[in-house]
């Protein structure tokens, strides 16, 4: 007999007849008529693998009695299944108890809420939720990474400890090595100079300026990584911590943002559709009923495209009250957002050209003087999933923006420097992975699709 084989390969490439050494976890016992059944699940897919066991199995009445939880080592041999449900099970040679679990543990064959499995964080992975979230997650993150490579970006690795504010927003958290009882002070205020940097710096909300300095060099970057946001917030969209993909383009305009943003979108809902069609299933069985159907439509959808001044017209004549009020120069809500995706385009839409007050100092000014080079990109369901916008190339103009929106352009002074020598037109995006996760499982916390969330009030594991 070989080495140990993954329960996916031995289902898939196996053979009956065919001895295999299978390691993973008891989901599930079941003793009846001198026959025992084990579901033994090693990660590797969602459903595991049934093992039987007869009597004349050594030590049969050790293994009748397994808890659910244990560690197990099955020798035995592939053989048709007569249940339905699995082509493939197992027969059992012999087994080791690699790691016992006894009835304390609290992952029981029984439903549980995933208010609960939040407590338990550190074995909630083992339920099949969670192990189609987590399988997805990665096989998620390796496409990105393809996405970007076949394109021929280069994967920039930003800072995680920064200076800079990039949204402007102050909801940073504070990285430092001062006293915390008797910090410097002058003035009565906290002397950063006297800091392990020599300036106050906090953790990264975003790694879009410094991915800026490398569009000017690289042409195409992208980066893809952990940012943070000290935002008191406790609702289901929001966390702490979470994980951001920033591409960045230079010699490039909305148009060009739109376009890479959307070819995407479309690449993460047909891998998800393709190569995780057994957790998909999963998803669409058990979480959401029109999942699948709904991710189908948006990647074979063509995205329209509407302006933002557009978009505030059909919302004033639309045949319904919005809770949030509707007027040109105010940003839309969840509530907008839906309408014009799923009622009026009926499917996914970018909106187009924002009014400057409401987004960010670095948006490019349009000639009208009242709106910026911005778009969000609304699907059905949850409304707006990508940001982004075209950049602002002109020194005098990003200078006099930084100004207004009270940034001193000497903070950022290196970002200006891009504006002064060989400056482009660069446009990129932002999406967040967590939000991209939930839309394409139909989890509706987002607490539920990072391993070990971090919210207000709560860092543990």
């Amino acid at each position: 007999m070989t080495g140990r084989v993954k329960i996916k390969e031995a289902l898939a490439q196996g053979k009956p007849g065919q001895e295999l050494l299978l390691k993973g976890w008891v989901r599930s016992v079941r003793s009846s008529k001198g026959v025992t059944f084990i579901v033994l699940n090693d990660g590797s897919n969602l459903s595991g693998i049934q093992v039987v066991a007869e009597p004349d199995l050594p030590d049969y009445e050790e293994f009748s009695r397994v808890g659910t939880g244990s560690a197990l080592a099955i020798s035995g041999v592939l053989q048709e299944s007569p249940g339905a449900g699995q082509a493939l099970e197992i027969k059992a040679g012999g087994f080791e108890i690699v790691g016992a679990a006894d009835e304390s543990y609290p992952m029981q064959k029984k439903r549980h809420s995933f208010e609960y499995l939040r407590t338990i964080a550190h074995l909630r992975l083992r339920s099949n939720t969670f192990g189609a979230v987590f399988r997805l997650r990665s096989a998620l993150a390796q496409e990105v990474h393809r996405f970007f490579a076949e394109r021929g970006f280069v994967y920039v690795h930003t800072p995680i400890i920064t200076a800079n504010d990039c949204e402007g927003a102050g909801e940073l958290f504070r990285v430092t090595t001062l006293d915390p009882v008797r910090p410097p002070l002058v003035n009565g205020c906290v002397d950063y100079a006297e800091d392990f940097f020599g300036s106050a710096t906090g953790l990264t909300v975003s790694g879009q300026l410094e991915g800026e300095l490398f569009a000017q060099a690289f042409s195409d970057i992208y980066t893809f990584g952990p940012t943070f946001r000290a935002e008191n917030s406790n609702t289901a969209r929001h966390a702490a911590e979470f994980w951001m993909i920033e591409p960045e383009m230079a010699f490039a305009d909305l148009a060009a943002d739109a376009d890479l943003a959307e070819a995407f979108m479309k690449r993460l809902c047909r891998f998800v559709l393709d190569d995780c069609a057994e957790d998909m299933n999963f998803f669409n069985t058990q979480i959401d009923q029109e999942l699948i159907a709904r991710i189908e439509a948006v990647a074979n959808a063509e995205f329209a495209r509407m302006e933002y001044t557009e978009a505030i017209e059909r919302l004033k004549k639309a045949p319904v009250t919005f809770q949030f009020p509707v007027e040109w120069g105010l940003d839309l809500q969840s509530e907008h957002e839906r309408y014009l995706t799923e009622q009026v385009v009926g499917g996914p839409v970018f909106i187009l050209n924002y009014p400057k007050e409401i987004k960010a100092f670095y948006m490019r000014q349009n000639d009208d003087g009242k709106t910026v080079a911005a778009m969000d990109l609304l699907v059905p369901k949850v409304g707006e999933i990508i940001g982004g916008s075209q950049r602002e190339e002109r020194l005098d103009v990003l200078t006099a923006k930084m100004e207004q929106s009270g940034i001193d352009p000497a903070s950022l002074w290196w970002y200006l420097d891009t504006r002064r020598w060989g400056s482009t037109p660069h446009a990129g995006f932002g999406l967040g992975f967590e939000r991209a996760i939930m839309y394409l499982t139909g989890m509706e916390n987002i607490r539920d699709v990072i391993p070990f969330p971090r919210t207000p009030r709560h860092a543990e594991f």
